[in-house]
């Protein structure tokens, strides 16, 4: 499995601006309700409800925050890169610019850890972070994911 499986060529945002860990989570949530066809407050419910649990941010600007969905079908991925990193309470301290979201059906428990073990190791690559951060356009984004093969195995 790649990021790229779980990801549909318009579930990319860039150049989005958020004041906040509340804000950037609802430009998540907007991007998943336009994108997967969910309510977008529900998904933002969902990602609040986890974030309160522990923040999913993971270090070097990464957060990774996910949620179970009702109306998912499968995993899913929403990608958003904040044009001025935000506070987001993260392991290392560090404000977040780049967000990985994944969405799960409600009885998806394998599948979904699956994936979030797959995207934190691409993520923990400085390389891909990097390349995520230099990338010119949400396409250029959603094939750089499609093809993350590079030093992390499946």
């Amino acid at each position: 499995m790649t990021i790229g499986d779980l990801l549909d060529p318009g579930a990319v945002a860039l150049r989005a601006g958020a004041p906040g860990k509340r804000q950037a989570l609802s430009l998540v949530a907007d991007v998943a309700g336009r994108v997967l066809g969910v309510d977008a407050e529900a998904v933002l419910d969902g990602l609040l409800e986890r974030e309160a649990v522990g923040s999913t941010g993971v270090g070097e600007g990464v957060a990774i925050p996910h949620a179970r969905i009702d109306g998912v079908d499968r995993v899913r991925a929403v990608v958003v890169r904040l044009d001025t990193p935000v506070a987001f309470e993260a392991l290392d301290d560090k404000p977040v610019d780049l967000m990985i979201a994944l969405f799960a059906p409600a009885d998806a428990s394998a599948q979904h850890l699956r994936a979030l073990a797959r995207v934190a190791r691409v993520l923990r690559q400085p390389e891909i972070r990097l390349a995520l951060r230099q990338a010119r356009s949400a396409d250029a984004i959603h094939v750089l994911l499609t093809q993350e093969t590079t030093g992390a195995a499946a």
